[in-house]
C-alpha cells in the first residue's frame, strides 16, 4: 500500500509538472499575441488572470488526500484551459499572428504541453485506479483502514452531456 500511496503521488507530481510548464509558457504566448491583437484584451487579461489563479493554488502531494483541495486545484486547471482555448480562437482571427514564427513556436510548445498533461492525467488516474482497488480489496481493506490509507479522488469530467457533443466547424465568413 505504501508503494501504492507512492506511485499516486508521484502521478501527481508529474501533472503538476506539466501544469507548471503550461503555466510559464503561457507569459510568452500572450506578450505575442498582445502585440497583434491589442483590442482583444480582455481575451489575454482572461488568459493571465486565470493562470494567476491557476498558480495561487499550492500543489503538493497532500493535494491528492484532500478532495476539496484538488477539486479547486482542477477546476483552477479548467479555467486555464478554457482561457487559453479563448486565445487561440483570437489568433485564428489575426492572419500576421498565424504567419509570424514566435507565435507558432510557442503554440506547438503548449500543444505539446497540453499533450503531456493528457499523458499525466492517464498516469495519474491508472495510480489511482491500482491504489483504490488495492485499499478497497479484501483483505488490504482491514490493513488499509488500519494504517489510515484512505481512497484517492480521480479526475473527472465537469460536464459529459458537453464534451459528448461534437463541435461545429464553420468555413463561412468571419464575424
Amino acid at each position: 500500500m505504501q508503494s501504492g500511496d507512492e506511485q499516486v503521488k508521484a502521478a501527481w507530481a508529474e501533472v503538476v509538472n506539466q501544469y507548471q510548464r503550461r503555466a510559464d509558457l503561457i507569459p510568452n504566448l500572450v506578450n505575442t499575441v498582445k502585440g497583434f491583437a491589442q483590442q482583444e484584451q480582455q481575451v489575454l487579461i482572461g488568459v493571465t488572470e486565470a493562470r494567476a489563479k491557476a498558480t495561487s493554488i499550492q500543489a503538493t502531494p497532500e493535494l491528492v488526500d484532500n478532495p476539496q483541495a484538488f477539486q479547486q486545484f482542477v477546476a483552477a486547471q479548467r479555467e486555464v484551459t478554457g482561457a487559453l482555448s479563448r486565445l487561440l480562437a483570437v489568433a485564428e482571427n489575426y492572419p500576421q499572428l498565424k504567419s509570424d514564427q514566435n507565435f507558432r513556436d510557442l503554440q506547438a510548445q503548449l500543444e505539446g504541453t497540453e499533450n503531456r498533461i493528457a499523458v499525466a492525467r492517464q498516469r495519474y488516474i491508472k495510480a489511482v485506479q491500482e491504489f483504490n482497488t488495492l485499499v478497497r480489496t479484501f483483505p488490504n481493506n482491514l490493513t488499509a483502514m488500519l494504517f489510515g490509507f484512505k481512497a484517492k479522488p480521480q479526475f473527472s469530467v465537469e460536464d459529459e452531456k458537453a464534451i459528448a457533443k461534437p463541435p461545429t466547424v464553420d468555413f463561412g465568413a468571419k464575424k
